[in-house]
């Protein structure tokens, strides 16, 4: 977009008398990409729970959650397809790497009223991860701003004063020599939250690629670690209609067999 003869930038209001040149825009439809079947069968293989209104996944890790950003397709573009229904959207999110439980809506309504429960923080959303360090006690609460940041073209979460509030409890269920299997219960919703306040506490999530250094990470990938150890595995809200649910996915095998073999 151009104004008076210049690119315009996204915030410039228009005064009367300006010039705004729009550039010639393609109306040409973009054919859908096709998600490959294997992949539809995993997803309809991994649904916990199905009603009218729901479709409560077991969302695998490596998938992302919808195309965009370099990908044509995600996990809601494989059940659209599956079904053949547009009609189906995503409640909330869940990193790429990241398996465990994600809701999707079959209505408007139910939708809206699943959405407005997140945005309300009126969910309890719990995770199972695998953290590298050795911390003392039992239950670690880590109260930190979170903002993020762009390096060398990624964008990662860090701590920062000037960042947004955030908090994530994390409690031990046991100690596995160098690492801590844990619980961790993100109290609000940040990208990356708990892998951020996992490396503050000096204790990154096992398997984190992204927030990991590399001699940490090459020591998991030796462990027969390919993944990162971080699994949705509780989700308690109230539904649409005001009656309680509570959804539960296992720690998937090849994250169960790994702590056998610690």
């Amino acid at each position: 977009m151009r104004v008076n003869g210049k690119r315009a930038r996204p915030f410039r209001k228009l005064r009367s008398g300006d010039q705004v040149r729009i550039p010639p825009v393609t109306t040409r439809q973009r054919e859908a990409p096709r998600v490959p079947d294997g992949v539809i069968r995993d997803i309809e293989d991994g649904i916990v729970h199905e009603n009218d209104e729901l479709i409560v996944c077991n969302k695998p890790s490596g998938i992302a959650v919808h195309g965009g950003s370099g990908l044509d397709w995600g996990l809601i573009e494989a059940l659209r397809q599956s079904r053949d229904d547009r009609g189906l959207d995503l409640v909330h999110r869940l990193d790429r790497e990241t398996s465990g439980i994600l809701l999707v809506a079959k209505q408007g309504k139910a939708l809206r009223a699943l959405q407005q429960r997140f945005a309300r923080r009126e969910t309890r959303k719990a995770y199972l991860t695998l953290m590298d360090g050795r911390l003392p006690g039992d239950l670690w609460t880590v109260d930190e701003p979170l903002a993020k940041v762009e390096i060398s073209g990624e964008r990662f979460t860090v701590v920062d004063p000037a960042g947004k509030p955030s908090v994530t409890t994390f409690r031990r269920i046991e100690h596995y020599g160098d690492a801590v299997f844990a619980e961790a219960t993100p109290l609000t919703g940040r990208t990356h939250q708990i892998r951020a306040h996992a490396v503050f506490l000096e204790a990154p999530c096992a398997g984190d690629a992204r927030y990991m250094e590399e001699k940490m990470l090459a020591k998991w990938r030796n462990r027969g670690l390919e993944r990162l150890f971080l699994h949705a595995h509780s989700l308690e809200l109230e539904g649409p209609d005001g009656e309680p649910w509570h959804f539960s996915c296992p720690l998937p095998e090849a994250l169960g067999d790994l702590l056998n073999r610690l």
